[in-house]
């Protein structure tokens, strides 16, 4: 049998390789070798072996032969014939083939036994091989002999690990015995025995199979129905006892035989009745013992053989030893003490991950039957919704279950799997995703205990723990399961928050929360989740103060610390989880679709909260009852910090906003009064500050309550007219205005006396901006007589005084009161808020007292660039009227120069007070006085700078709201130049990236790219002339290098040089769009030379001076877009071209040249004529040009080829045109042979086409 094993390996003929392979590793030496060396060992291993003397058979192997043979025999000549390679295919890998083979083995084999039986004189065929068999004495006296090799065979075979021969033989062995009825029961457990018998001598490999063989040939018995059938014919039939014995036995040989085993009894019990498991199973011989074993090794096949006959039969619990209780019902199984006694047996269970025992299947099933709490999750919304009313009575079959589950979960899950290895941690999150599907809502809180959320906050912050991925796949399959049922979803969100104060997510570094409350869809969910908010907030036992188990994880959480929220370091753990719950409630509206009415609906509820636990304080006791609002509010029992107290009002603020935002435009019909939150909080607030036994959560003084009437009664009246007005402009800013007190009223309580001089002006506003209004005090008004400051410079004034120190739902109401009252703003008004823009902590350098007489120097350009001097100052730390340069006056003459042009657009300076009188002065620059104190108070006075550009970013968002009102009024020029000169100088740039690049996207987006541009006859002519020529200046102004490059890093001189080339964009964008406005204006050309003087400045100095940087494309995108200015300077241009000693100029200026006449409203017919005058006037100077050209040509060859091209595009314009006789006559003769001779064939082409004409 050795020798025929060895013989089925490959001959090395068979191992050769193929002529492309063999092409393959001649092209790869090693390879070739490697290949080489493998063949030679196969050679002397195959010599070897044959070599080798055959060992004698054994006395089975000469039964079997000689069973075979005479099967071949006689079946030849009276049996039907049976093939045995059928075993052969009886191991394929094949499912289907291994099918196939046992299919045919049965069929052949019963037509085989059939005709056997049919035999009137059996002798004939018992030749000396049948003999031997019979010898055996095996009881299959019965059996052909084919059927006899066959089930020998069959029982060998599946102790045989080749590939699936065990699967296979098993297979064929059950298809024999549940067909032929022939073979005998006792015979085959006999044959098992013998065949597949374990000797002590037998080690490794042989026992394991030989133990695996008895495990695959009693399952084939009992899946064969045998016993079954054994038992209805003989009641008193031993061969169940046998069986679970023998079966029994098997098991208590290996730890790895124990699961299958049972599992073959099971089998089995499920077929039999109750009676045969009461007088056969459980009698069996060793089954008792095993059982009173279970409980001292651990043993959790055994507990579940007894559970699953425990729930078939009714038997006494001393049956099973200690493993069930006595009587057996759920109560007593999981029970506290019971589950204990069980936990060791549960928790070896591991032995078999990752598969889950089967044990674990049948407790659940038991635990949490199919039909617990079918109408749990369906009731357990609405008596969550009925505050304050006890819940309804369950059922004490529904008592029951919660208890024993409550009980399983703190003994089994938490108690034994969670506190041991990281395999039964493992096994604990694989229990509670069996317990998912049939798990109500109401038990999660159970299920999501304190020591499982702790688990998971302790495993997933770490990288590297074993346990990671088990823990990420429990929350995404938590997630799944939650789907769209809103119960779920709060009730895994209130386990998880709960359990970690807050902070999952913060602590696992995940999103699991953010996500969960992310998909609340229906305004029933979103009241279930705020009512479930409220009472954890409420209720002071939810703060677990069960310190953290070290024990549940031996992972590194070192890193812990680090993601601490600092926000909440000083808070306790009962505060942080309560300042979740604050800031949870504004979120839910997040991603919130609802129909207004059910939004509102929402909001109100969230309002409701956090007015309550945020602005009043119970005086007695924690519950107080409004019969007005017919409502129970409730308060926790110890007090609120005022930390949380400052975030529900903060809160509340952002809610408000949130809601100012979503509303849209009041003018808009379906706005309805019903859905205003501003109007239902202040009713709230009035209804609850008007109930004795509540108080505000602070103390107000004299002045603080009487402003906090005033505003309360202006708001009404506010909300009074709005109703009145209707759908109407007017309603928008009555609306803005009352939200905006709203705030101040929140902000007020926030911040005790800080905005009591805002909200008295603002009250004033309000009353001077709508009369119609009852008014609250009027002997405070301050705004009558004739020096009275105008309405909307206080507003902007108070507006400007609120910003520095306001919150972001602030400065939403305050951006929207500026959106509607923008329209009037004053030109004071606009000068007060770009001051702020210009505003710098540092002391101003490069200026002195005498510099307003300095006479302008035309060299500098108004932007005031004075970036070398002030970075290499800023770097050295230089300081001081004694190290001023002449660069350095100039620069500030330039400063000077900007206020004499924002002087001619607004008619006064806008260091002017504006008719303001000291008190409405010191209010506009409390704050800007407060940074700079604080600047001369704090090293280094970053705070007072921060402070400070924060500020000037709010006061940009006022202009492009007005920018983006007011496109066409004239005062966006005041907006502009101001502006304009902030993003050039130089302290911008210094001071902050984010200032420099909010001005330049204004700049962009609301004034040189918006839809529409200043209009109207305040727009001065002489205005935009002086901007133009100094944009023009500034884009002509070459790009200096800094005087101490050498010291400066590449970083900074390239910063340096990228600003310098913004600034020039700027210029040439300003210069468009000033254009843009002159060109709007349609002013007579009589009074457009100034501008075409300013271009002609410009090119003469571009001609002239190799310090003018202008560039050429500028000046031809000039000429494209507003060709009324290309055609005046059209000969001015030739002239200077002709002059240039530029040869790169020159040659630049010819495509100026070419861009004015081939401008696009030249081309059609009345361009065409309107292009002839233009040549015909200026055909002499062209003809001059075009000698000077051919006279002085370039000396690079480019540069030559551009001057012929340009020759060319004249001859062939002139030519279309028909102007060739006068071109000729006016060329002079040394012209015309110098075009001979340079242009050759482009010139006599004009001259065929001259004689033609």
């Amino acid at each position: 049998m050795e020798v025929q094993r060895h013989k089925k390996r490959k001959t090395p003929e068979e191992t050769k390789l193929s002529k492309p392979m063999e092409a393959e590793a001649a092209a790869k030496p090693m390879e070739k070798q490697k290949k080489r060396k493998a063949m030679d060992k196969e050679r002397r291993l195959h010599a070897a072996l044959e070599a080798k003397p055959k060992p004698p058979p054994s006395m089975d192997d000469v039964s079997e032969l000689k069973t075979a043979a005479a099967a071949s025999s006689s079946g030849g000549a009276v049996l039907p014939e049976f093939h045995v390679g059928v075993f052969k295919d009886l191991a394929s890998a094949d499912a289907a083939v291994r099918e196939a083979a046992v299919e045919a083995l049965a069929k052949e084999l019963m037509e085989v036994q059939r005709a056997y039986e049919g035999l009137e004189n059996k002798e004939l065929l018992e030749g000396g091989g049948v003999k031997l068999e019979v010898e055996k004495d095996d009881g299959l006296n019965d059996c052909a002999p084919s059927l006899r090799y066959a089930l020998r065979r069959l029982i060998r075979g599946v102790s045989s690990s080749r590939e699936c021969a065990r699967q296979g033989f098993a297979v064929g062995l059950t298809m024999l015995g549940s067909t032929i009825r022939s073979i005998k029961v006792d015979s085959l457990l006999k044959l098992i025995v013998d065949f597949l018998e374990v000797t002590s001598s037998m080690k490794g490999q042989e026992q394991r199979d030989r133990l695996l063989g008895r495990l695959f040939a009693y399952g084939a018995l009992g899946r064969s129905g045998r016993l079954v059938e054994e038992w209805v014919s003989d009641r008193n039939t031993p061969h169940i006892k046998e069986f679970t014995r023998l079966l029994i036995a098997l098991a208590s040989k290996k730890r790895y035989l124990q699961e299958p085993a049972v599992s073959v009894i099971l089998d089995l019990i499920e077929k039999l009745p109750p009676e045969a498991l009461l007088i056969h199973v459980l009698e069996a011989p060793g089954l008792h013992e095993w059982f009173e074993g279970a409980i001292e090794i651990g043993n959790p096949d055994a507990l579940l053989l007894a559970l699953k006959i425990g729930e078939k039969v009714s038997v006494d619990g001393t049956r099973f030893g200690k493993l069930l209780p006595d009587p057996f019902v759920p109560n007593k199984l999981f029970s506290a003490e019971h589950l204990s006694s069980l936990a060791n047996s549960l928790k070896e269970s591991t032995f078999f991950q990752p598969r889950i025992h089967s044990v674990w299947p049948v407790l659940v099933n038991i635990l949490l039957p199919e039909r617990v709490l079918q109408t749990e999750d369906a009731v357990s919304i609405s008596n969550s919704l009925k505050k304050h009313k006890k819940n309804r009575k369950s059922s004490s079959s529904d008592e029951d279950i919660a208890k024993n589950f409550q009980c399983f979960c703190e003994v089994i899950i938490e108690g034994s799997l969670l506190p041991s290895s990281h395999d039964r941690k493992h096994l604990a999150f694989d229990v509670l995703l069996l317990l998912l599907p049939r798990l109500p809502a109401s038990y999660i809180p159970i299920c999501l205990s304190y020591k499982v959320v702790q688990c998971m906050t302790d495993v997933l912050p770490t990288t590297d723990a074993w346990l990671k991925k088990i823990v990420q796949n429990f929350i995404k399959t938590l997630s799944d399961w939650v789907g769209d049922d809103d119960v779920k979803r709060v009730s895994v969100i209130m386990a998880l928050q709960k359990h970690s104060n807050g902070r999952f997510d913060c602590i696992t570094r995940t999103k699991t929360v953010k996500d969960l409350m992310a998909d609340f869809r229906t305004e029933l969910g979103c009241m279930l989740f705020i009512q479930n908010l409220l009472n954890m907030f409420v209720d002071e036992s939810h703060a677990s103060d069960e310190p953290s188990d070290q024990s549940i994880t031996a992972d590194d959480n070192s890193e812990m610390g680090s993601i601490e929220d600092k926000d909440y370091v000083a808070m306790g753990n009962s505060d942080i989880l309560k300042a979740w719950i604050v800031e949870s409630l504004p979120c839910i509206l997040k991603n919130l679709k609802l129909e207004p009415e059910a939004k509102f609906r929402v909001q109100k509820e969230i309002l409701k909260f956090l007015a309550v636990q945020g602005l009043f304080t119970a005086s007695l006791g924690t519950e107080v009852t409004s019969f007005e609002l017919q409502e129970k509010f409730r308060w926790p029992k110890v007090a609120t910090s005022s930390a949380l107290c400052r975030m529900c009002i903060e809160q509340l603020q952002l809610l408000l906003a949130n809601s100012q935002k979503g509303e849209g435009p009041r003018g808009l019909p379906n706005r309805l009064e019903s859905n205003d939150l501003g109007s239902y909080f202040m009713r709230f607030l009035s209804t609850l500050c008007n109930i004795p036994s509540i108080s505000l959560f602070r103390p107000l003084d004299t002045e603080e309550e009487n402003t906090l009437k005033k505003l309360q009664a202006m708001e009404t009246s506010l909300s009074k007219e709005e109703r009145n007005c209707g759908l109407s402009s007017e309603a928008n800013r009555l609306h803005a205005l009352r939200y905006l007190l709203i705030q101040l009223l929140l902000q007020m309580l926030l911040r005790p006396k800080e905005f009591l001089v805002a909200v008295s002006e603002l009250i004033i506003c309000c009353k001077k901006a709508f009369p119609v209004v009852d008014p609250v005090d009027s002997g405070e008004d301050n705004l009558d007589g004739d020096d009275a400051p105008a309405v909307m410079d206080v507003l902007v004034d108070t507006l400007l005084s609120l910003l520095p120190q306001s919150s972001a739902p602030m400065r939403t109401a305050i951006e929207q009161v500026f959106k509607y009252f923008c329209v009037d703003i004053t030109d004071d008004g606009l000068l007060r808020m770009l001051r702020v823009i210009r505003k710098n902590l540092k002391p101003v350098r490069h200026q002195d007292a005498d510099s307003e007489d300095i006479d302008d120097d035309e060299d500098e350009d108004f932007l005031n660039i004075e970036e070398d001097e002030v970075i290499d100052r800023a770097e050295t730390g230089e300081t001081g009227d004694s190290e001023q340069t002449d660069e350095s006056e100039a620069d500030s003459e330039a400063v000077d120069e900007v206020e004499e042009v924002a002087q001619e657009i607004h008619g006064a300076s806008d260091e002017s007070d504006g008719g303001m009188d000291d008190d409405a002065m010191f209010r506009m620059d409390t704050y800007l006085a407060r940074i700079f104190k604080e600047r001369r108070n704090l090293a280094g006075g970053d705070t007072a700078h921060q402070q400070l550009m924060l500020f000037k970013l709010r006061v940009l968002s006022l202009l492009e709201i007005y920018l983006h009102e007011n496109p066409d009024k004239p005062q966006v020029l005041l907006v502009y130049s101001n502006l304009a000169r902030a993003f050039a100088e130089p302290h911008t740039a210094e001071s902050s990236e984010q200032l420099g690049q909010r001005i330049w996207g204004i700049l962009q987006k609301k004034i040189f790219k918006a839809k529409d541009h200043p209009k109207g006859e305040d727009v001065q002519l002489s205005t935009l002339e002086s901007l133009l020529q100094r944009n023009l200046k500034l884009a002509s102004k070459p790009i200096k290098r800094k005087k101490s490059a050498a010291n400066l890093s590449k970083k900074k001189q390239s910063a340096s040089w990228n600003r310098q080339k913004i600034i020039a964009s700027l210029a040439q964008s300003s210069t468009f769009w000033i254009l843009k406005i002159i060109d709007a204006r349609n002013f007579p050309e009589s009074q457009l030379q100034r501008v075409f003087d300013i271009f002609q400045g410009v090119l003469v100095e571009y001609f002239n001076s190799k310090k003018s940087q202008i560039k050429s494309e500028f000046l031809k995108e000039i000429f494209r877009r507003r060709p009324w200015i290309g055609r005046y300077l059209f000969g001015f241009l030739l002239e200077k071209c002709g002059s240039s000693k530029s040869d790169f100029r020159r040659v630049e200026a010819l495509d100026m040249v070419s861009e004015i006449l081939k401008s696009p409203d030249l081309s059609d017919v009345s361009g065409q004529e309107t292009l002839k005058k233009i040549m015909k006037s200026h055909l002499e100077k062209l003809c001059q040009l075009i000698e000077q050209l051919l006279t002085n040509m370039p000396e690079k060859q480019s540069r030559r080829a551009e001057v012929r091209k340009f020759c060319g595009k004249i001859f062939q314009m002139i030519a279309t045109l028909k102007l060739s006789k006068s071109f000729l006559k006016n060329l002079a003769p040394d012209a015309h042979a110098k075009c001979d001779s340079q242009l050759g064939d482009q010139f006599k082409n004009l001259k065929k086409i001259q004689l033609k004409e």
